[in-house]
């Protein structure tokens, strides 16, 4: 699999070697992310466009959100970090703020059985960038302290979406197109609202 590199937006300071404390340091290169065993979802497509949808992200808004097994919605939340060098530490603190905020921890089981996913809007185009580096830095920091699976980082953007480290992706929706309406979607489900954004499903009464 190969991958394209820009130069990131965010920032402007030096890239210090993986590992190391300073800045940037708290980042994932593309071939960490891919041989980190990151679950593949099985219709992208379709929690891509549930979650525009839900929270019709603009650039440099993040969405996060925990799906179940099933790959169906349990809670989620969308924010625009502050302005601040780029660094997976301060993108991690966020996320496991949000997350503390919609659902509850699962650290008492012995496996994670929900896996937190990271749709990140942004400026440029699909090709890899230290500031998503850094998101997925953050996002499987957080999913650690969460007790969750660390899940797909999804970018979003004027020519489309794409799952970083699987090749993924299409042209819409995009940051610029309108969200469809939920019902249009598989992704839709009965939900009932938790805090500050999150859903949870709700019983379905109807046979299947």
């Amino acid at each position: 699999m190969t991958f394209g590199f820009a130069p990131s937006a965010a920032t402007s300071i030096t890239t210090s070697p993986a590992g190391s404390v300073g800045g940037l340091a708290r980042m994932l290169e593309p071939a960490e992310w891919a041989a980190a065993g990151i679950p593949l979802l099985s219709n992208p497509r379709e929690v891509v466009s549930g979650l525009h949808s839900r929270h019709r992200p603009k650039p440099a808004t993040a969405v996060v959100a925990v799906l179940d097994h099933e790959e169906r919605l349990a809670a989620s939340a969308s924010f625009v970090p502050r302005p601040a060098p780029v660094d997976g530490w301060e993108f991690r603190n966020a996320l496991l703020a949000h997350l503390r905020r919609v659902i509850p921890h699962d650290l008492r089981r012995r496996a994670p059985v929900r896996t937190a996913v990271l749709l990140y809007c942004r400026d440029g185009d699909e090709r890899w960038t230290e500031e998503d580096g850094a998101w997925m830095w953050g996002l499987r920091d957080a999913c650690t302290l969460h007790g969750l699976r660390c899940g797909a980082y999804i970018t979003l953007t004027r020519g489309g979406w794409q799952v970083l480290g699987e090749g993924r992706g299409g042209r819409r929706p995009n940051s610029d197109s309108s969200p469809v309406d939920l019902a249009d979607t598989a992704f839709d489900q009965e939900v009932t609202p938790l805090r500050s954004g999150a859903v949870e499903p709700l019983r379905r009464t109807a046979a299947r």
